[in-house]
This record gives structure tokens, C-alpha cells and sequence, in this order.
């Protein structure tokens, strides 16, 4: 599956931005997808995650409240809106697949996009 992922930008803090990623080549229904990201010299960590048919959602502590992730299987998309960010939200934003229900551990996905740039001023 490719995954294309979009919507990053410079917002100041306090305010909005939504994430879209849609996939194409296979069946986008099959998948769990998650979202990660990745600040400048730090690792790779999890924010959201839905299961194959949105049932079942996770986030990590440090975005929960603040973060939707949502699928539209229709469309072959999954978002991620994020509302009241701050700047240590500051990171390259990823989208990911894996053929598992759900889950939020890195090497547990199988396809990931090219990640978009979110960057949140004070």
C-alpha cells in the first residue's frame, strides 16, 4: 500500500491543523493505520491509531484530549486533527499501515508515508 500524507504547516500555539494521508494500492479497509512523529534529534513515537473499521482507538498520553484520528474507508483516508497545539508538538508527522487490527509500537507497521511538517510557534 502507498500512503501520501498532507496537511502540515506553521500554526501559532493554541490553534488547529488537520493531517490527511490516503492510501492507494490495496485494500485500505484491511489495515490499522497510525500516526507518528519525529522531532529533530529525538525518536520516532506514537500518537493515534484506529483499527480497521474505527472501532478501537489509542493515543498517547501526551495528545490525548487534544488529537482526533479518524478513517473514512470510502476514501481511502485517514486524519488526524489537532486541536490547542503547542510547540513541543513541533515534528515531522507520519502516517503508517500494518496489517494488524491495532497497535501502537513502530515496527509493528508495514507501510508508512513520506511524513509532513508540522511547526508550532510560541
Amino acid at each position: 500500500v502507498q500512503l501520501q500524507a498532507s496537511g502540515g504547516g506553521l500554526v501559532q500555539a493554541g490553534g488547529s491543523l488537520r493531517l490527511s494521508c490516503a492510501a492507494s494500492g490495496s485494500t485500505f479497509s484491511s489495515y490499522g493505520m497510525g500516526w507518528f512523529r519525529q522531532a529533530p534529534g529525538k525518536e520516532r513515537e506514537f500518537a493515534a491509531a484506529i483499527g480497521w473499521i474505527g472501532g478501537r482507538i489509542y493515543y498517547a498520553d501526551s495528545v490525548k484530549g487534544r488529537f482526533t484520528i479518524s478513517r473514512d474507508n470510502a476514501k481511502n483516508t485517514v486524519y488526524l486533527q489537532m486541536n490547542s497545539l503547542k510547540p513541543e508538538d513541533t515534528a515531522v508527522y507520519y502516517c503508517a499501515a500494518t496489517r494488524r487490527s491495532i497497535t501502537t509500537i513502530v515496527g509493528h507497521y508495514d507501510y508508512w508515508g513520506q511524513g509532513t511538517q508540522v511547526t508550532v510557534s510560541s
